[in-house]
């Protein structure tokens, strides 16, 4: 078993900043500006937002955050696991770390939106594997051929 820490995270660290910006690029670069749905370093530090890091011995492996859009549901929104960290668990580790913030804070169901492009399918499989389901457009979505949205509800 790793020896993995998650912990809150202000989004604004240096080392997070980097790993951020790299998600961002990320998207940017295979996603039409309409699509783009990450949200940026001022989203992420909002007060609906809970971001969170994945470290092993200090160093950066991942990032995710939940987002409350009413007490009873909840967004994963920018999950991003550093290259080098790919393939190992990382991603995973976060998304369930975030349902078990969901589910302790009494939400009902979690949603998030990721990309339709090739370049997603590693993402939504994680998803799927871990119990998302697709749906709809939920919150301010709008039906879109670039996103797909993801849904699982907490029992």
């Amino acid at each position: 078993m790793p020896s993995w820490t998650i912990t809150p995270e202000d989004p604004r660290s240096p080392d997070v900043v980097g790993l951020l910006q790299r998600h961002l690029d990320f998207a940017r670069s295979v996603t039409p500006p309409e699509d783009v749905h990450a949200l940026d370093l001022d989203g992420l530090a909002g007060p609906d937002i809970t971001f969170v890091s994945l470290r092993e011995e200090g160093r950066l492996l991942g990032i995710g955050a939940i987002k409350t859009l009413d007490p009873r549901h909840v967004e994963l929104k920018s999950i991003h696991t550093a290259e080098e960290a790919r393939g190992n668990g990382v991603g995973r580790a976060i998304v369930e770390h975030l349902i078990g913030l969901a589910r302790d804070r009494g939400a009902h169901r979690v949603s998030l939106e990721t990309g339709s492009m090739e370049e997603f399918a590693p993402s939504r499989s994680l998803y799927s594997r871990v119990g998302f389901v697709e749906c709809g457009p939920f919150a301010e979505y709008v039906p879109s051929r670039n996103s797909t949205y993801m849904t699982m509800e907490l029992h």
